[in-house]
C-alpha cells in the first residue's frame, strides 16, 4: 500500500489531534458538568447539566470518537507505524476501543437515563435507587474516559515499549508435512 508523503502525514496527524482534543475536552466537560450536577441546589441547573451531557454524548463525543478512530487507523496503515508493529500502538488501540464503549455508547445511555429521571422526578431522583446506580456508572465511565484519553496522549508522546519482535516463519523439515 502506498505511504503518505510528509505533508499528507502531517495534515492527517493534525486532524487526528483535533479529533482527539475534542474527545478529551468532551470528557473533561462531562466531569465538570457531573460535579455541578452533584453539588447544585437548583433543579433547573441539575436538569440542564444532564441535558447538556446527553446532547454532547449524541453529537461531539460520537463524532470525535469516530474521527479519532478513523484518522488513527489511517495513520497506522498509511505510515511506517503499522497497526500491530509496536506495543504502544496496540495499547492505544485497546484504550481507543474502551473509550468508544464508554464515550459514545455508555455516556449516551447513562445521560439519557439521568436526564429522564431528573426531568420526571427533579431532586426526587436522588432518592431513586436506579438514579444512584446510573450515577455511579456514569462517574466511573467519566473517570475511566479521562484517564484512558490522557494515557493515550502520554503514550503518543513517549511511545514506550518499542517494536514487537518479528516472528520467524516456521521452517519445514524434509519429510514433515
Amino acid at each position: 500500500m502506498k505511504k503518505l508523503n510528509v505533508a499528507q502525514r502531517r495534515w492527517l496527524l493534525v486532524l487526528h489531534l483535533v479529533f482527539s482534543g475534542i474527545m478529551l475536552g468532551g470528557a473533561v466537560i462531562f466531569l465538570v458538568l457531573s460535579i455541578v450536577a452533584a453539588s447544585t441546589s437548583d433543579e433547573g441547573v441539575l436538569k440542564a447539566c444532564y441535558t447538556a451531557m446527553h446532547v454532547l454524548a449524541a453529537s461531539s463525543v460520537r463524532a470525535s470518537a469516530i474521527g479519532t478512530a478513523v484518522t488513527g487507523i489511517l495513520l497506522s496503515i498509511l505510515t511506517q507505524w503499522g497497526l500491530f508493529r509496536f506495543y504502544w500502538i496496540i495499547v492505544k488501540e485497546v484504550l481507543t476501543l474502551a473509550a468508544i464503549l464508554v464515550g459514545p455508547v455508555g455516556m449516551y445511555f447513562w445521560t439519557l437515563k439521568a436526564m429522564t429521571l431528573t426531568t420526571a422526578q427533579g431532586f426526587g431522583a436522588f432518592h431513586d435507587p436506579a438514579f444512584s446506580v446510573n450515577s455511579a456508572q456514569m462517574w466511573t465511565g467519566i473517570i475511566l474516559q479521562v484517564i484512558s484519553l490522557a494515557a493515550m496522549f502520554v503514550i503518543s508522546v513517549f511511545k514506550p515499549w518499542g517494536q514487537r519482535k518479528k516472528q520467524e516463519p516456521i521452517k519445514k523439515t524434509p519429510g514433515r508435512r
